[in-house]
């Protein structure tokens, strides 16, 4: 009878395609799509979307009216905002009241009412936050954080409605992407309690205001002319469907920029401690 071969001790090597997956399940890309899924960014992107059109939007509708004299209004600095063209921003302005309108018809109960529920949308940021950087849940005495934090987003955003400068010199528009970047430092440090160090944030608010940047130029190219085509075969309502869309996409952006964010980070202290043990090692 034939002998057996003996195994080789090669045989016991994984197989390309088991090094290949781990490999990728071991990579930031793996490590960041385990944890995209963790976190749940696409219903977290959609929750984000429907508390900002519902609590947020009627919020910064009365906070961009307030200035009578320099106040476009809402419906001008959504349209800045998602880049579109000017036929696009005029379906975009017939959805929303006027700055004039909007004085006359808002009570100091309704302010305050759209404040309380706009508390929760600076809820759902934390809570995304606190998910990116596994975290537990902030104390319920913290809720000051959320209203400070609102205060902030309210004010910058009502001095964007209320300027134009930004977008009629190219220093403007490096103050507008610096002022981003430390918005979105600040929010995360805020909203977190200062749990997380705040070097480890900063890839996150970077990557946070280009993500934006990119959605602005992506919102140009794709937005403007779905908005018209949706105004055609839907009404005013295809146009609140693009607005919305909008929405789902700075969510993703919010999130998903923090949570590369904690990824570059991560990378970065990992390639240090190397570099430092490498510089050890060559001593000895």
């Amino acid at each position: 009878m034939p002998k057996k071969a003996l195994p080789d001790a090669d045989d016991d090597r994984p197989a390309p395609r088991a090094r290949l997956y781990a490999a990728l399940h071991d990579s930031p890309f793996g490590r960041g799509w385990r944890h995209s899924k963790a976190i749940e960014l696409g219903q977290r992107s959609l929750g984000f979307a429907a508390l900002g059109f519902l609590t947020l939007v009627p919020l910064l509708i009365v906070v961009s009216a307030a200035d009578p004299a320099h106040g476009r209004g809402f419906a001008e600095w959504l349209g800045d905002g998602l880049g579109v063209s000017s036929a696009a921003r005029d379906e975009v302005a017939r959805l929303f009241a006027g700055p004039a309108q909007v004085r006359q018809t808002t009570t100091a109960f309704g302010l305050a009412a759209l404040a309380v529920f706009g508390l929760s949308f600076g809820a759902a940021v934390q809570t995304g936050y606190e998910k990116v950087w596994d975290l537990s849940a902030a104390r319920w005495y913290a809720r000051w954080r959320q209203v400070l934090w609102l205060a902030v987003l309210i004010g910058s955003i009502y001095v964007t409605a209320t300027t134009t400068l930004w977008r009629h010199s190219a220093a403007g528009t490096v103050a507008a992407a610096l002022s981003a970047v430390l918005f979105f430092w600040w929010s995360q440090w805020m909203l977190l309690g200062g749990r997380i160090a705040a070097g480890a944030l900063l890839p996150g608010a970077v990557l946070t205001a280009l993500g934006l940047l990119g959605l602005r130029v992506f919102s140009r190219r794709v937005f403007s002319p779905l908005i018209a085509s949706s105004t055609v075969s839907y009404g005013p309502f295809g146009t609140v469907l693009v607005v919305q869309s909008w929405l789902v996409g700075v969510g993703v952006v919010v999130f998903g920029g923090a949570l590369l964010g904690r990824l570059a980070h991560e990378e970065i202290t990992t390639g240090a401690r190397t570099l430092r043990r490498r510089g050890r090692g060559r001593e000895r």
